[in-house]
């Protein structure tokens, strides 16, 4: 159990820490000198049944930033108010921030009790009550005791012991490691070493982590807890990191050391703010602030929506957009201090760490808000698929509520929810799912009734006309959940019924009677399209489109965009591929070996094999080719024809003696112009 004390200075905190632990948390030498703490000092405590780790933090109001970042993660508060000053404006305002942060256990201790009489004692008791009454720390007890005299310590101690008895260790199961970094140095032979506090998870010597916002990756090299080696450390423990991969310079208070799969930095959170009631004025929209979160100490303003105020004593969700980037995810305490960082304003908890930029569609927003709003990560995943018309991207609810994704699979299993997408996995409500499915089916029922001819619907157009809240990616996705089950099937852009053949028409199979024959006749050297139109006695362009479409049957192939050929025709031309890489060294051929077996010309030669090449049938190596698969899959079966004969190579017309050339001896030849 972490405990931090509270209160105003020189009301005691140190000199009560020690009595009961037995540890001077001053360790600085100032600290020494002027008798007052300056920055958060740490002891333990060890109890017949469980481990107290006390956390000491300043009183100074000039020192508040260092009480924020060692009340940061805490789950018991010790306030502690001077018998002989009694409530002070300290006491107050640590108070309202252990308040803000949400912190419901601990226990007040009135000190110096031996210096007052009784009467002032019984006084003081009943001002810290009325202070504690309109908090989360109403109900704690209020004890008298003294450091000094030792008055109140025994039973002071046997409260904290059975409190740590009582406290349940947070969990850490299902959930990523993050730990709030409050304290950096250097240690020789160990290098970079960090104290802080586990907030969630657990770690171990060995593990890697990512230190953020910053995004070093670093390695655990050692650990101690309670002064000693250990191996690991959970949840609510307190544990120094011995670390590798980052120096000193590269780490400071305010860092985070998080499991990398919850790095991701942000500068817009929305939030809950609280505003305290004793504020002078409401909060306006873009109030600069001073951001607390964690140990982080960052400069912000406030954006509150249509430029409305939060009164003195409200609550609003708000948006806070930081000067630099913060580690932050759902549920994370905060509080916000004024630009000149000398009194609290308010604070609360992180409702979304990625809040989008724009608020255009407020009322679906303010939903979705509302539904982060839940702590429980089902009922917010429950309340979020609700109101969530494009779906909830699961990776993002993971990060957002820190969860690993056997713990998402597992609240998933208890709702009524389909996933859509492998790797990126979008949540919708199955109802919804089946219904978009029913409704697509049932428009490519209808398209190709009134379209015969057409090969599908442009997946866009049938996105927009029955699932225009989806994204693109998850309804192509959704779209492969019906290919899977054979109700569809997508080729390119399109989507059809598997049993669609554009060309199956009465039209269609009369164009297909007229050129069917002339493709067949040409054998080896079908025509190209400008070629082929005049033969079929069709226009190029219906040629085209019926050849495109005819093509998806498969009883034609695109050699080229302006060539096809019959299956059954490629089928040959591809046996002939065969006959060539048999008979060739090492089973590799060339083109021209191929132009000479089938009798084409090289470059139609070239487009057959580059064909082929698509197909996965041949593969192109160099110069060479050789067989990759079997053809009679994808083409059907064949067999080569006969190879051509052989033509002789016609007689070379002799080449005229060149004109002699008369020497002189010992002379150049005699240029003549």
């Amino acid at each position: 159990m972490i405990v931090a004390t509270a209160g105003h200075i020189d009301h005691g905190k140190t000199t009560l820490v020690k009595a009961l632990t037995g540890v001077d948390t001053d360790r600085l030498p100032e600290e020494k000198a002027r008798g007052i703490s300056i920055d958060i000092g740490f002891a333990y405590w060890k109890t017949p049944d469980a481990l107290i780790g006390f956390v000491d933090v300043p009183g100074h109001e000039r020192f508040i930033r260092n009480m924020l970042a060692g009340v940061a993660g805490i789950d018991y508060v010790m306030l502690i108010v001077a018998a002989d000053d009694g409530v002070m404006p300290q006491t107050v305002e640590h108070l309202n921030i252990v308040n803000l942060l949400n912190v419901s256990r601990g226990v007040a201790v009135i000190t110096k009790c031996d210096r007052v009489p009784a009467e002032r004692v019984a006084e003081v008791i009943a001002g810290v009550k009325s202070l504690l009454a309109d908090t989360k720390l109403a109900a704690i007890p209020v004890m008298p005791a003294s450091a000094i005299s030792g008055e109140g310590i025994e039973a002071l101690r046997n409260e904290l012991a059975a409190a740590a008895k009582a406290h349940q260790q947070r969990e850490h199961a299902g959930r990523h490691f993050r730990y709030t970094v409050d304290r950096v140095f250097t240690k020789a032979g160990s290098g970079t070493v960090v104290t802080g506090t586990v907030v969630t998870g657990a770690v171990a010597v060995g593990d890697h982590l990512t230190l953020s916002p910053g995004g070093i990756d670093v390695r655990v090299r050692g650990m101690q807890k309670q002064g000693g080696a250990a191996q690991q450390a959970a949840a609510g423990e307190r544990c120094a990191l011995n670390l590798s991969g980052v120096e000193l310079a590269q780490v400071s208070r305010g860092d985070w050391l998080v499991a990398p799969a919850v790095h991701a930095p942000t500068q817009r959170i929305d939030v809950r703010l609280q505003v305290l009631t004793n504020e002078a004025q409401p909060l306006k929209h873009w109030t600069p602030v001073h951001l607390h979160l964690g140990t982080a100490d960052v400069t912000a303003r406030v954006s509150i929506r249509r430029g409305a105020v939060i009164a003195p004593g409200e609550s609003a969700i708000v948006q806070l957009i930081a000067d630099a980037p913060l580690a932050v995810l759902h549920g994370d305490r905060f509080i916000v201090r004024d630009q000149s960082a000398t009194r609290t304003v308010g604070g609360g908890s992180v409702v979304d760490p990625f809040a989008p930029a724009s608020r255009r569609n407020t009322a679906a927003r303010a939903a979705q808000l509302a539904a982060l709003e839940h702590d429980d990560p089902a009922a917010a995943l429950k309340a979020l698929l609700a109101c969530s018309p494009a779906g909830v991207d699961l990776a993002q609810f993971e990060r957002t509520f820190n969860l690993k994704p056997d713990r998402v699979d597992a609240l998933i299993a208890t709702l009524d929810t389909a996933i859509v997408g492998r790797e990126q996995r979008v949540a919708l409500p199955k109802v919804l799912v089946e219904k978009i499915k029913t409704a697509v089916v049932e428009a490519l029922v209808k398209f190709h009734r009134d379209a015969p001819q057409a090969v599908g619907i442009e997946i866009d157009a049938l996105r927009k006309a029955h699932a225009q809240a989806l994204a693109a990616e998850t309804f192509t996705a959704l779209l492969r959940v019906l290919a899977d089950d054979r109700k569809l099937e997508v080729a390119g852009n399109h989507a059809r019924l598997p049993q669609h053949v554009a060309t199956d028409n009465p039209a269609d199979q009369k164009m297909w009677e007229a050129v069917k024959p002339v493709m067949e006749s040409a054998g080896f050297n079908v025509p190209p399209l400008k070629d082929l139109a005049p033969l079929t006695k069709l226009k190029e362009v219906m040629l085209k489109d019926f050849l495109y479409r005819k093509a998806k049957t498969n009883e034609v192939i695109r050699v080229t965009p302006e060539r096809f050929y019959p299956r059954t025709t490629l089928a040959k031309l591809a046996a002939c591929a065969v006959d060539v890489a048999q008979n060739s060294p090492g089973n590799q051929f060339t083109a021209a070996q191929y132009r000479d077996r089938t009798g084409v010309g090289r470059g139609l030669a070239i487009e057959i094999l580059e064909c082929l090449d698509r197909l996965g049938i041949t593969q192109r190596i160099g110069d060479m080719r050789k067989m990759r698969r079997e053809f009679a899959p994808i083409l059907g079966d064949a067999v080569a024809p006969p190879a051509p004969p052989k033509q002789a190579a016609a007689a070379a017309p002799a080449k005229p003696a060149a004109p002699s050339v008369q020497r002189r001896p010992n002379h150049r030849p005699i240029k003549r112009y």
